[in-house]
């Protein structure tokens, strides 16, 4: 029998915590005696993505989603003193679980979020109990002609190919990303590319971003790594996948089973933000696949 959490605990609660320093803002719901379920954001977005699904799996998970340096509602020192690569907000995400106290614990990735999680799961792989990605590449073949310019200012980092990715960070374009592959954008509430926009318009977050991508390139150099520790250590894996999403293909989630062949994978009739749309069926497709799986 399934007794419900008191109201209390079911709601999200918004939280600050000093991770080294750094104020990191997050997302929990859900009671901290529960299961752990570790979300992880990507770009150009925040804990905000979450907030639909957070309520949808409290009753039963201690949820728990935080921003990323530079993104939302933490903080974004200043590139002078603070290397914005996703091995350093790896570092900073680490003491962040052992800051809030998790020891062992599933994480959703998603976009950004799948190459801090799986550098995470590769570091400490008795911590994860099970990955859910969504839209969180880890293969070559995953990787659509969308990134040919991004691939191009890795291979040549010039000053013109790092200015060529400023039309990336335009609040029309985050506005594409989320309503691309999308069969009916009314269900997209408009406030989530507005708060998108407003948060990567802020004073010299432009370059915090253009870092990024340049260093996005260290994430493929580790995807054979990342596919090595779902061969060796079999951890459960479910896709849920936006199958219309402009970045991330397809064939990226069907890899996911060459690697560790019970890996699930579910595409939903949406873009790459597939939670805007489809996150009644995605939580419930993650209840499902944790009651069963987790470890």
């Amino acid at each position: 029998m399934e007794f419900p959490l008191p109201d209390e605990l079911r709601r999200t609660r918004y939280r600050l915590v000093d991770v080294d320093g750094l104020k990191i803002f997050y997302r929990e719901a859900g009671a901290n005696t529960a299961p752990a379920l570790l979300l992880l954001h990507g770009f150009p977005t925040s804990s905000h993505m979450f907030r639909d699904l957070m309520p949808g799996l409290a009753n039963d998970y201690h949820v728990v989603a935080p921003d990323l340096p530079g993104f939302g509602f933490s903080d974004a020192p200043d590139r002078a003193q603070f290397k914005y690569t996703f091995d350093h907000l790896t570092d900073v995400i680490d003491r962040f679980t052992t800051v809030v106290g998790l020891t062992r614990y599933a994480i959703y990735v998603f976009d950004y979020g799948a190459p801090i999680g799986f550098r995470l799961a590769t570091r400490h792989p008795e911590r994860i109990t099970a990955i859910v990605s969504q839209n969180g590449n880890a293969y070559e073949e995953g990787l659509s002609q969308g990134w040919n310019p991004i691939q191009r200012y890795w291979k040549d980092p010039t000053p013109e190919n790092r200015a060529a990715l400023r039309d990336f960070l335009k609040p029309e374009a985050t506005k594409w990303q989320y309503l691309h592959g999308v069969p009916d954008a009314s269900l997209v509430a408009p406030e989530s590319y507005t708060l998108d926009s407003a948060l990567l318009a802020r004073p010299g977050n432009d370059e915090i971003q253009l870092d990024l991508f340049l260093d996005y390139a260290s994430n493929v150099a580790l995807y054979p790594t990342f596919q090595e520790y779902f061969r060796a250590q079999r951890p459960p894996i479910l896709a849920v996948w936006g199958k219309n999403d402009p970045f991330f293909l397809s064939s990226g989630a069907e890899a996911f089973k060459r690697d560790n062949p019970q890996a699930e994978v579910q595409f939903f009739d949406t873009g790459h933000f597939a939670l805007e749309t489809q996150c009644d069926d995605i939580a419930a497709a993650i209840r499902n696949f944790l009651m069963r799986k987790r470890r």
